[in-house]
């Protein structure tokens, strides 16, 4: 079922989460993707949970990064594909 609070032409934001008990706060994340991921002091990290789907090779570039594969994407508009 489509997003209904979504204008018919727009895409789905992805769906990113972080594993912060995983998380050892190396940033590679934060190198990949400095617009979606910020290190605040030596380990708190702040993400953007619901980028827009024009970010995904960016958050891709992220994910892979993560040498304790501690984030999830999830892209709703490619799923059931």
């Amino acid at each position: 079922m489509p997003d209904s609070s979504l204008p018919p032409d727009a895409t789905p934001p992805l769906r990113v989460t972080v594993d912060l008990n995983r998380c050892q706060a190396y940033a590679q994340c934060c190198y990949a993707a400095p617009g979606h991921f910020v290190l605040h002091g030596r380990e708190a990290l702040f993400y953007d949970p619901a980028p827009s789907s024009s970010a995904r090779l960016a958050i891709e570039r992220a994910r892979v990064s993560c040498p304790v594969q501690a984030i999830r994407v999830e892209d709703p508009e490619r799923q059931g594909r």
